[in-house]
């Protein structure tokens, strides 16, 4: 699980450099059109979650308690949560809170793992 907390954790500060971007022309498109969606603040409510997730899943690789892997689940769920939730006619953000939804079971999956080589 090591090598998929550093994978994961670089490609999420790398992803975040993309969806804050996308999420920006988004927000501006939703001003001036005047959708009235909110599509593009969860962008960077997500992009920013996403960001931090992938610094604590870098920083806590090679720990051995449960503490790293709950902040990721918890970090990461509230990313796909928002992405989710407030996505409206901004598809892209579905994609992107699901591969936070995919690091938060990978974390999930690396608790109950360390359990069973206890």
């Amino acid at each position: 699980m090591k090598t998929w907390k550093l994978v994961s954790g670089i490609l999420s500060i790398i992803l975040f450099v993309v969806v804050s971007f996308q999420s920006c022309a988004v927000g501006i498109g939703n001003t001036l059109g005047e959708t009235g969606e909110v599509g593009g603040s969860g962008g960077i409510v997500l992009s920013i979650l996403m960001l931090a997730g992938g610094i604590v899943s870098i920083a806590t690789r090679n720990t051995k308690g449960k503490g790293g892997n709950i902040s990721l689940i918890i970090l990461f769920g509230l990313a796909s949560f928002f992405g989710f939730v407030l996505a409206g006619s901004y598809t892209d953000l579905k994609i992107w809170a699901g591969w936070c939804l995919i690091n938060a079971i990978l974390a999930v999956v690396a608790i109950v793992k360390s359990k069973k080589t206890e």
